[in-house]
């Protein structure tokens, strides 16, 4: 029988996707030194298509042709790259990489919450709404005091990266109910195409036509977000839902931010402030909480794996 437990190649696969999203949020920083938001979330989609469409043709899997199949693909696309992408990568043009990957960890706790209330299978639990609450209170504490006297257009930056990770919340609700009847890898590539066409309008509309002659460090960027963060990731994401389960899955939420934290301090010099580190450990704890395996003493501890091998 295959098991759920976090082995140790499930574990590896979980750093290594916590590794390539955190990147993001670096690849974002350097893009947008040249490339303005709306602009780098269209990169970031449309190039990410052709890597996926390939491997759907190495396994033989096409997209389907139903009008259910895309209306749930463009409405992922829309709640989980076109509008989350391109509200975090506006934020992070006021704010550090570290700190939007630390306010984007809400995102756990948002969808318990969400799917709480939107699916009867998902109940709302106590510990669900005590994790929501310690996430927000860490969040007004990474925001702090000034955040609620005086207007900032850095508080603006961040309040978009908690509407990025409530819009996420909102997808996987979408997806569960619309594109659960359909291979993984074939909803991302609708998913992501999807997405493409919605950006393609509102960039051409709001930030012109997007400019080709970019330094090869931005070039770079954007392919990193595109095949790292973005292909390579839903690679590595599916991997350890078949191996480690849904559950364990989530743990990356929380590994994340120290990875954009120390990519930022080396390779941009960015900082963390006092407020920032006590705000996340406060998220970590309600992640925690909503999580509630440690609290009930279930949680499954490392041991060696038995059975399929899904990854």
């Amino acid at each position: 029988m295959k098991t759920t437990s976090l082995d140790l190649r499930s574990l590896w696969l979980l750093v290594s996707l916590a590794a390539v999203w955190g990147g993001s949020f670096i690849f974002a920083e350097l893009a947008l030194r040249e490339v303005p938001p709306l602009t780098i979330t269209l990169h970031r989609v449309v190039w990410a298509v052709p890597a996926l469409w390939a491997v759907l043709a190495l396994r033989g899997q096409g997209l389907p042709r139903t009008a259910r199949f895309w209306l749930g693909a463009f409405g992922m696309g829309l709640l989980n790259n076109a509008l989350p992408f391109s509200l975090i990568f506006w934020g992070q043009q006021q704010i550090d990489a570290g700190l939007a990957a630390i306010l984007n960890a809400t995102t756990a706790m948002f969808g318990a919450v969400v799917a709480g209330l939107l699916l009867p299978d998902e109940p709302l639990t106590r510990n669900k709404l005590a994790g929501a609450v310690l996430g927000l209170v860490g969040v007004a504490i990474v925001m702090g005091p000034k955040a609620f006297g005086a207007f900032d257009p850095a508080n603006l930056a961040q309040l978009a990266v908690l509407a990025a990770a409530l819009s996420y919340a909102f997808a996987s609700v979408w997806g569960k109910r619309m594109l659960g009847d359909h291979p993984p890898l074939v909803n991302a590539t609708g998913m992501l195409i999807s997405a493409a066409v919605l950006m393609v309008p509102l960039v051409l509309l709001l930030e012109g036509v997007p400019r080709l002659d970019l330094t090869l460090p931005t070039w770079g960027a954007l392919g990193g977000l595109a095949l790292l963060s973005t292909s390579l990731a839903y690679g590595l994401y599916f991997a350890i839902l078949g191996r480690a389960g849904a559950a364990n899955l989530m743990l990356v939420t929380l590994m994340i931010p120290p990875f954009a934290i120390g990519l930022g301090v080396l390779l941009l010099g960015e900082g963390l402030t006092a407020n920032a580190g006590i705000g996340f450990v406060m998220i970590g704890f309600g992640f925690v909480v909503t999580d509630g395996r440690l609290l009930s003493g279930r949680h499954q501890m490392l041991r060696p794996r038995r059975g399929g091998n899904n990854g």
